[in-house]
């Protein structure tokens, strides 16, 4: 199932995205799909899986998650501004990882991005949280 949302970080889910994704809505050019989600690895964490696309100079507001996010960047790339880290140009075949409720961002480059991302969560919490 495909779903869009607005503010989705290509690393991240977007801040409205709930359990299952239902009611998500997104500008023209940003589109991701949850590949899988999978209890653990322990019983108070989940891990999800999803692929996203997003179009080019597509600006990602700051947000956080409630764990590790791993991301793959399968096409494309753009610039990932991470709170108390030195920013980083992504290109195809990086990968980057992302602390539990640390606020970041992305903007793509001028190429569509494609990326896969695995979130390890906190059971019961959001994807996503605005900041």
């Amino acid at each position: 199932m495909r779903h869009r949302s607005i503010g989705f970080c290509p690393f991240c889910a977007p801040p409205d995205f709930s359990a299952g994704g239902a009611g998500a809505s997104a500008p023209t050019g940003l589109s991701y799909e949850i590949l899988a989600r999978i209890d653990g690895p322990t019983e108070d964490f989940e891990t999800v899986i999803a692929a996203a696309e997003v179009g080019p100079d597509f600006d990602v507001p700051r947000h956080l998650h409630p764990g590790i996010e791993s991301a793959y960047i399968v096409a494309g790339g753009g610039l990932l501004l991470v709170e108390g880290a030195a920013p980083r140009e992504l290109r195809a075949g990086d990968v980057a990882q992302i602390p539990a409720r640390r606020p970041h961002s992305f903007r793509t480059g001028g190429a569509v991005t494609r990326i896969v991302s695995t979130y390890v969560l906190e059971r019961g919490q959001p994807l996503s949280i605005p900041v």
